[in-house]
C-alpha cells in the first residue's frame, strides 16, 4: 500500500491526547490506534510485535545479513495535538494550481500562498489537506505511515538490512511521550524520530521546555454589593497575562529566540487558570524564564496581601544538542541517505521537542527527520504526498547504507 494510502486511513482515528487526564494513553482513540497498527505489523509478517499497558507499540525486525552493523530505530508518536480537534479529520488530495485552496466554503476557510508562502513550491504537486474543521494529524501520523511504508517495502523486496526497530508512543503532544518508553526493551543502538517537518529537515537541537499551570483563587461576591470585599479572579488572570513580555510570544519569535506561550485560559470571579508553555535553546535564558513566572505569580500575592495564585512548573524536555558531542555519525548517516536521495538536507533547530529529545538523555540518541509536513496543529496543516514519499526512501536508504557498513 502507498504511503499516502495508509496516511488517509490512520487519519480517520481520533487520537488527541488530553492533558487534564493522568492515564497512559491520555484518550482511548490511541489505544484503538495502537491495536490497529499491531494488527497492520502482524500482517506484514514482523513475528515480534508488542502492545503494552500504556499505549507504546514496540516491534523488531530481525537482520537478515550475518555481519552485525548497527541497530537503528524509528519511532513516531500516535497522539494529535490537543490545539485543535482531530475528530472526523475529512483530508482530501488536490493538485495544487498556485490558486487559493477552498478547504471549507461554508466557513470560508481558505489556503493561501499570500499566507502561507511554503505553499508556493508545491504548485503542481499533488497535497493532502484538511476540510478546514479540524488538524490534519500529519504529525505525527505521516511519520507512522512512511515509517510502516518503508518497512513494507524491505520485506516485500527483501532488502538487506541489519536489526530493526520501530516503536509508536502515546501523548507526545502533552510532553509525556518517553514518560514510559523501555528503552532497555527497544534495544537499538540509535534510532530516529520521524516527526519533522518540510524536506529535507534534520535536527537534533531542540527548545529546553516545560508546562505552567497558574491557579487563581478568587472570593465571589454580588456585585451589588462587593465594594472591597470581591476578588474577581478573571481579572486577575487578565492582570498577570499583562505582565509577561509582550514581545516574546510565538508569533514574534523565530530561530533560536525563545518564548512564553499562554496556550489556554478560564475563569470566573471565583477561579481562574492559565496554562503558558515555556521554550528556550539557551538552559540559563530558560531558567531565567521559569524565575520570571514565580516573580509575577509573587508580585500578584504581595499586591493583595494573601496567597491568592500558585503556580506549577513542569519540566518536559531539554536541548539533546550536547548529547551528540561525541556521536555526530549519527546525523552523518542521515545526511548521506540524503545525499544519495538528492535531498538537501536542512539542519535546522527545532523550535519545539520530540520525543527524541528525551530519549537522548535516556540512553537513546535520536536526531529528528522531515515527515514532510507544514502548519502543524492547525486547520490549514498540509502535506505533499512527494514528501512523504521521500521521507519513507530515506528511511529505506539509511537502512539500506547501515546494512552495507563494516560489521562489529
Amino acid at each position: 500500500m502507498k504511503v499516502a494510502e495508509k496516511f488517509l486511513k490512520y487519519v480517520t482515528f481520533d487520537t488527541m491526547s488530553n492533558e487534564e487526564v493522568n492515564d497512559c494513553p491520555s484518550s482511548k482513540g490511541q489505544i484503538e490506534f495502537a491495536n490497529y497498527l499491531v494488527n497492520e505489523l502482524n500482517s506484514l509478517g514482523i513475528k515480534e510485535v508488542k502492545l503494552d499497558e500504556f499505549g507504546y507499540v514496540y516491534a523488531t525486525i530481525p537482520s537478515n545479513i550475518e555481519k552485525r552493523v548497527p541497530t537503528v530505530g524509528f519511532i513516531a508518536h500516535l497522539d494529535t495535538s490537543p490545539a485543535v480537534s482531530g475528530k472526523n479529520v475529512k483530508p482530501r488530495i488536490v493538485n495544487h494550481d498556485g490558486n487559493d485552496i477552498i478547504l471549507n466554503v461554508e466557513e470560508k476557510i481558505i489556503l493561501s500562498e499570500t499566507e502561507f508562502p511554503n505553499l508556493k513550491q508545491y504548485r503542481g504537486k499533488e497535497i493532502i489537506v484538511t476540510d478546514g474543521l479540524t488538524l490534519l494529524g500529519a504529525d505525527d501520523k505521516a511519520g507512522i505511515a512512511e515509517i510502516i511504508a518503508a518497512i513494507e517495502y524491505i520485506l516485500e523486496n527483501n532488502v538487506k538490512h541489519g536489526e530493526i526497530k520501530i516503536a509508536f508512543t502515546p501523548d507526545e503532544e502533552i510532553g509525556r511521550g518517553a514518560d514510559k518508553f523501555d528503552v532497555n526493551y527497544f534495544n537499538a543502538d540509535f534510532a530516529y524520530t520521524i516527526d519533522g517537518g518540510e524536506l529535507g529537515e534534520l535536527q537534533y537541537e531542540n527548545f529546553n521546555a516545560c508546562g505552567v499551570k497558574i491557579k487563581i483563587q478568587g472570593k465571589s461576591v454580588h456585585p451589588g454589593s462587593a465594594k472591597d470585599k470581591m476578588i474577581n479572579a478573571a481579572l486577575i488572570a487578565a492582570e498577570i497575562v499583562a505582565m509577561f513580555p509582550k514581545a516574546e510570544v510565538p508569533e514574534r519569535t523565530s530561530d533560536y529566540e525563545g518564548f512564553f506561550h499562554l496556550s489556554s485560559i478560564s475563569g470566573s470571579e471565583e477561579y481562574a487558570s492559565l496554562s503558558y508553555i515555556i521554550r528556550d535553546f539557551d538552559l540559563k535564558s530558560f531558567c531565567n524564564r521559569k524565575r520570571v513566572v514565580v516573580e509575577i505569580v509573587d508580585s500578584i500575592n504581595s499586591k493583595y496581601h494573601k496567597e491568592i495564585a500558585t503556580c506549577t512548573i513542569v519540566d518536559q524536555y531539554y536541548n539533546m544538542k550536547d548529547q551528540f558531542k561525541d556521536a555526530m555519525y549519527i546525523i552523518d548517516i542521515a545526511k548521506q541517505a540524503m545525499n544519495d536521495l538528492n535531498i538537501e538536507p536542512k539542519v535546522v533547530p527545532i523550535r519545539g521537542g520530540t520525543d527524541g529529545a528525551r530519549l537522548s538523555f535516556m540512553g537513546l540518541l535520536t536526531p529528528n527527520i522531515f515527515t514532510g509536513g507544514h502548519n502543524f496543529h492547525g486547520k490549514y496543516e498540509f502535506i505533499p504526498i512527494e514528501s512523504m514519499e521521500k521521507s519513507k526512501n530515506l528511511i529505506i536508504k539509511i537502512i539500506e547504507n547501515i546494512a552495507v557498513t563494516k560489521g562489529r
